[in-house]
């Protein structure tokens, strides 16, 4: 497979939690997640989903994806990967606190209040982390991403694995480059290793392209903001670059994904509603997120559990703002 930039996302995450653990160290804590959980209360051989408060897991929403029901509320994979958008001191925070442990009990609890899905990678120590959940009698499923020159075959036998998407920076970037058509082949592979099919992206024009196309898509993935616009872009846009213009979150970026996400018929995964942390008004963002898109739509959140429940909380207002009328 060639390695080109083009031909492959950008993975920090990867790369960040690669680094935190040696193989041994990672098999040694992955020994320990039954009994850890056991003494904390998550989980356990003959726990169900939900038992931690299953009034409010059974009222959480659901969407369809593909031939699955999954919550309308989609855990993400950052800050658990230690690869945030926040910078290097706040995902070194994480890459400390996230142990496979710690790892494994939150996403146990994201069960327990009632959200069934992770959106996160299919191989390295993530793929790992989704396996111990399994493991240790979690239902929950996931929802991938892959580069259309990766092999996704064997991708339809990862026990739990729904459904693949087109990661998001390299669509963009073959976009703005003219050249969407290989992802139509990986498009293709997905759809054979038995899995629903979709593209992530964070310009809507890419969602309106696809459609044009016809192509078989399940889903897309939709990111609010346009985070990743070129110097040049932004100098045409506002008038000047700002200090990190790989960051730079619009307030009227929002209204523009919703439009494309409310046009298509086909169901969307909206992420990065809370501007990669930025956003403190955390209600109002879930209150025009679910008021924006399609009742067979969901929000993809990551989470950073160290200090408050933030699972619980980001439930709660899944269900209040959420909930199908």
């Amino acid at each position: 497979m060639s390695t080109n930039r083009l031909s492959r996302p950008q993975d920090r995450s990867a790369i960040s939690f690669h680094d935190a653990y040696d193989r041994r160290e990672f098999l040694k804590a992955a020994a320990a997640i039954p009994a850890a959980l056991a003494a904390a209360g998550v989980g356990g051989a003959d726990a169900s989903v939900g038992e931690a408060n299953p009034s409010e897991a059974v009222k959480m929403p659901q969407i369809s994806l593909g031939k699955h029901s999954i919550s309308r509320l989609i855990v993400g994979c950052h800050d658990i990967d230690a690869g945030s958008h926040l910078g290097p001191v706040h995902n070194a925070a994480a890459r400390e606190f996230y142990t496979l442990e710690q790892a494994v009990k939150t996403l146990r609890h994201c069960e327990a209040v009632g959200i069934n899905a992770w959106q996160s990678h299919q191989s390295g120590k993530l793929l790992e982390i989704f396996q111990a959940v399994r493991r240790a009698g979690g239902k929950m499923v996931m929802v991938g991403l892959c580069g259309y020159e990766e092999e996704i075959k064997p991708m339809g036998n990862i026990d739990g694995l729904i459904a693949v998407a087109h990661h998001g920076e390299l669509t963009d970037r073959l976009f703005k480059a003219g050249k969407l058509d290989p992802i139509h082949d990986c498009l293709k592979r997905i759809r054979d290793a038995g899995l629903a099919v979709g593209v992530s992206t964070h310009m809507p024009a890419v969602v309106e392209a696809i459609e044009s196309k016809g192509w078989d898509v399940d889903y897309y993935q939709t990111c609010v903001y346009e985070r990743h616009r070129s110097a040049e872009e932004l100098e045409k846009y506002l008038g000047h670059v700002p200090v990190s213009p790989g960051e730079v979150y619009l307030r009227d970026d929002p209204p523009r994904m919703f439009k494309v996400i409310r046009q298509t018929k086909r169901t969307c995964l909206a992420f990065k509603i809370l501007a990669g942390g930025r956003r403190y008004d955390v209600e109002q963002a879930f209150r025009e997120t679910f008021a924006s898109i399609k009742p067979t739509d969901a929000a993809i959140v990551g989470i950073y559990d160290r200090y408050s429940d933030q699972a619980g909380q980001n439930a709660a207002l899944t269900r209040r703002f959420g909930s199908k009328t």
